[in-house]
C-alpha cells in the first residue's frame, strides 16, 4: 500500500517533468497523509481546437478518495489507495478508472516493514537515481449535500516488486514519462489500453532506506525523516554489566 509519501522537489521541477505551466510555489513536504492535499497531474484542456494533444495541469485534491454516490461520507471508509488490478471493475473506482485517471507527482513513499505501525521499521523508498516519480492516481470532484465541491484522489497500487517485497506486498503503480499521455487520455483510451501501464516497476528502480519512526507523526515534517537509521532488528543489543556490577539503566 502506499499510506506515506512526499514531495520535496519544486515548481520548477514538476514544470519540466510533467509538462505542467506555471505551477503555484509550495514547500517542500516531507510527510504527506492521507486526507491532506496532494498534488495531481489532469490532462487539462486542449491547446487548440482539432489539436490531439492536451495541455496537462496541476491541481490539489483531498487524499482520501470519495466516489460521486456516497450519501454519508463520515460512514464511508477511508480510500487512500485503488488495487489496480480491481479499479476497473470495482462500484467506487470504476468510474475514475474510466474517466478521470491522474498522475500524483513524488519523491518517493514510506513503507513499514512488520505487523502494527507502533513496533514496525518504517523504510524511506526513493528512485534509486533521483528526482520525482509518477505514481497512478484516480480522481473524483465530490458534491457535498450543501452543494460545495471537493477534489478527492486515491493512489493505484500492485503487487510489490522483488525491492519492496521483504518490506510489503504491495507498492504503488508507477507511471513512466513515456506513459504519462496514454495514462492521462482518458478520451481515447480505455482501462484496458492502459492495464500495461498498472505493474510492479523494474526492480532497480527503488532503493529502500530504514529510517526512525519518527516519521509515525504526522506532526514531524522535516528532512530528517529521510536519514538513515539503524534497523531495530539489527541494532546492537545494550552490553550487559559484568560480575555483580549492578546497572542504573
Amino acid at each position: 500500500m502506499c499510506g506515506r509519501f512526499a514531495l520535496v522537489q519544486g515548481p520548477k521541477e514538476l514544470e519540466d517533468v510533467f509538462g505542467v505551466p506555471e505551477v503555484e510555489p509550495f514547500p517542500p513536504r516531507y510527510n504527506i497523509a492521507p486526507t491532506q492535499p496532494i498534488m495531481i497531474v489532469t490532462a487539462g484542456v486542449r491547446r487548440e481546437p482539432g489539436s490531439n494533444r492536451p495541455e496537462r495541469q496541476a491541481a490539489l485534491a483531498r487524499w482520501g478518495f470519495i466516489p460521486s454516490w456516497v450519501k454519508d461520507t463520515a460512514q464511508f471508509p477511508l480510500l487512500i489507495n485503488a488495487r489496480a488490478e480491481t479499479a476497473a471493475v470495482k462500484a467506487s473506482f470504476k468510474a475514475a478508472m474510466r474517466h478521470r485517471r491522474v498522475l500524483v507527482p513524488a519523491s518517493g513513499f514510506y513503507e513499514w516493514k512488520g505487523t502494527g505501525r507502533k513496533d514496525a521499521q518504517p523504510y524511506w523508498v526513493r528512485p534509486r537515481h533521483g528526482g520525482i516519480v509518477a505514481f497512478g492516481g484516480l480522481m473524483e470532484t465530490y458534491a457535498e449535500p450543501g452543494g460545495s465541491e471537493i477534489d478527492t484522489a486515491a493512489i493505484l497500487t500492485c503487487e510489490a516488486n522483488a525491492t519492496i517485497s521483504h518490506i510489503h506486498h504491495r507498492m504503488p503503480v508507477v507511471v513512466r514519462p513515456e506513459h504519462f499521455s496514454r495514462w492521462l487520455d482518458c478520451v481515447g483510451k480505455e482501462p484496458r489500453d492502459v492495464a500495461d501501464i498498472v505493474r510492479p516497476v523494474e526492480e532497480d528502480f527503488f532503493e529502500a532506506i530504514p529510517v526512525s519512526d519518527r516519521v509515525n507523526k504526522v506532526a514531524n515534517a522535516g528532512p530528517e525523516l529521510q536519514e538513515r537509521a539503524e534497523p531495530a532488528a539489527e541494532r546492537p543489543e545494550p552490553e550487559k554489566p559484568k560480575g555483580d556490577q549492578l546497572s542504573l539503566f
